[in-house]
């Protein structure tokens, strides 16, 4: 009789302890062995367990939401983030960087490395925000793998705390199925919420593939510490397993709520206004090296009233909603240098590559003219925007509470994107999908400072699989695996003048739509500026636009970064042969049929449209 061997022990308490892992990626293997008739005739094989290449980095990558290009003191706002100025002045601060313009499609297209509509989230994953194409279903495919799904095949525990926002409404019960939920996307574990956003102190959280009760404490907090849990867990039976960290808090998305210590540090300090506000942050930014030395602010938009005109109620008003949104960015700030300051202690911040995106998409236009409290207490309350700013000067003490739904008006969306036009959900616009992203690795980067390269959110995961010596694994989970879009940005780390080489991006939001190439840009908006989904009621018939109807502009981003200049009727046949390159990219992407978020929303909402 043929014994097994004692030393077949260890390699079998080896395959045990990574059966999850193995089980996880079915990539197909060839057997190794000798299957014979008996064991005698037999000789045994375990596959290798998957490693991460020795000495591989940790990853973090970290995804901040509606934040606007201009509001951190990184980036030359006047809200300080001291520890993301920490984190930059070690590493890199990427100016010339771009978002879908929304939270879902940045979101998809970051974790996948592909276009958004290319992986199905055109929209959003809601059963009122998408449709039945495939650009718009809101599914993404399982050839197009996330990070998450990559870097475990290649060894690496993997980890997500915060917004996911990418699993169908239909799939978010405790019922499931959870193949879209994060455990079924990759990561090892989940603590956050599956949605686009949620209240703050009463979240509805989920903890791998199960809601559970949050404990009152403020989510940013409740998230920090769950991560350094996870991570203190695995270092502590694994130090030399590297791991991948997905830090993705809810802020500053609406609802904006934070404790009175983190946004009384701003009393009065916006008592000058959104005018002044942008005047400072320019100065700021030129003075960084941010923007050019010669960039001029956009003329203030027409639905915003100059600060010096409005009565000393509303200025009040207004300032405290700034007040309580600079206390959640910096109290946001605060528990990112927590995790940080955790890395530090434990010796791993040395050897972890760490991406900053400071926002999914431009500063929010959902706060309406007047802002929104939505106060709780008071509930129901009017909507209409006409009658925002008599129920929120009887609200302002509710404002940033638990209480409340707090979002701050439109004047405070273009001071935040300074010195950038519009905001988020336009995707024609540099205000809605330029963001600033901040890369540090002490160990690989020596030559700090400001890099102007294009770059776009799918840029991240091959400059991470570069930086880190991993190829896109042929398959996961048995899947033969698409090719990526984006472009490592690695190339830029240690040569600051380097040419782009991610020269043709396409953009589309909610029919908003436009396309990059060599520094030339074309942009059509689609519904009018003022208006806003909130002002319609269910079954008042919203206004149809013809995407033919839209006016296309033309813009040189290489003279003109804040496209303050049109030149669509001096170069009519640039502005043509960049929609006809728009027209390819769409066709290739999956971005037909046009459709915006009017026309889901009647469908859905005004005609009762269930799926």
């Amino acid at each position: 009789m043929k014994i097994l061997s004692n030393k077949k022990w260890p390699a079998l308490l080896a395959l045990a302890l990574t059966g999850f892992q193995l089980a996880y990626s079915q990539t197909p293997v060839p057997y190794g062995g000798v299957v014979g008739k008996t064991l005698n005739d037999s000789k045994e094989w375990w596959p290798e367990p998957k490693k991460a290449p020795a000495g591989a980095p940790n990853v973090l990558w970290i995804i901040l939401d509606d934040v606007g290009f201009g509001a951190t003191g990184t980036f030359g706002g006047v809200i300080n983030t001291p520890n993301f100025d920490t984190l930059a002045n070690g590493g890199l601060r990427y100016t010339n960087f771009h978002t879908a313009g929304i939270c879902a499609p940045t979101r998809s297209a970051l974790l996948t490395g592909r276009n958004h509509h290319y992986v199905h989230e055109g929209g959003f994953s809601h059963v009122t925000m998408s449709a039945g194409f495939p650009g718009y279903d809101g599914r993404i495919p399982a050839d197009k793998g996330t990070i998450a799904e990559i870097l475990r095949e290649n060894g690496y525990n993997t980890f997500a705390v915060g917004k996911y926002g990418l699993t169908p409404d239909e799939d978010a019960t405790d019922a499931g199925p959870f193949d879209r939920w994060p455990t079924g996307k990759g990561f090892d574990h989940f603590f956050g919420f599956l949605g686009s956003a949620t209240d703050q102190y009463k979240p509805d959280l989920v903890e791998d593939n199960a809601h559970v009760t949050p404990d009152g404490r403020h989510l940013n907090e409740q998230i920090t510490d769950k991560a350094i849990f996870y991570l203190s867990r695995q270092h502590k039976v694994a130090p030399d397993k590297p791991f991948f960290l997905y830090y993705s808090p809810g802020a500053t998305h609406s609802p904006h709520q934070v404790a009175k210590q983190w946004s009384d540090l701003y009393k009065g300090k916006f008592d000058g206004g959104w005018d002044k506000f942008r005047e400072d942050v320019i100065a700021n930014e030129k003075k960084l090296g941010i923007i050019p030395q010669n960039a001029q602010l956009p003329a203030r938009n027409p639905r915003i009233p100059a600060w010096n005109s409005l009565p000393p109620q509303e200025r009040k008003l207004y300032a405290r909603f700034m007040e309580v949104y600079a206390g959640y960015l910096t109290y946001t700030d605060h528990e990112v240098g927590r995790l940080i300051n955790y890395l530090k202690t434990s010796g791993q911040l040395d050897n972890i590559l760490v991406f900053v995106i400071l926002g999914d998409n431009g500063a929010s236009k959902e706060g309406t003219v007047h802002g929104v409290i939505n106060s709780k207490k008071n509930a129901p309350r009017l909507t209409k925007e006409d009658a925002y700013l008599k129920t929120n000067l009887e609200d302002i003490d509710d404002i940033g509470t638990p209480q409340a739904s707090t979002n701050y008006p439109l004047g405070w969306a273009q001071a935040a994107n300074t010195p950038f036009k519009f905001w988020k959900q336009d995707a024609n616009s540099e205000g809605g999908t330029r963001n600033p992203l901040i890369v540090y690795y002490p160990k690989g980067i020596k030559q700090q400072g400001i890099r102007t390269q294009y770059g776009h959110v799918i840029d991240v995961l091959p400059t991470t699989l570069e930086y880190l010596g991993i190829k896109l694994p042929d398959y996961i989970r048995g899947i033969k695996q698409d090719t990526l879009q984006g472009t490592s940005l690695a190339y830029s780390f240690d040569n600051a003048k380097a040419p782009s080489k991610h020269t043709l991006q396409h953009y589309y939001i909610f029919g908003s739509r436009s396309i990059y190439k060599d520094g030339w840009k074309a942009e059509a908006a689609h519904h009018p500026d003022n208006v806003e989904l909130g002002d319609f009621k269910v079954g008042q018939t919203i206004p149809d636009q013809s995407f033919d109807d839209d006016v296309w502009e033309l813009y040189n981003l290489n003279e003109d970064f804040n496209e303050r200049i049109d030149l669509a009727k001096k170069y009519p046949e640039k502005l043509k042969e960049l929609k006809a390159v728009f027209d390819e990219q769409a066709k290739k992407n999956n971005l037909y049929p046009f459709i915006d978020w009017y026309d889901v929303y009647h469908l859905r909402i005004h005609q009762n449209y269930k799926k």
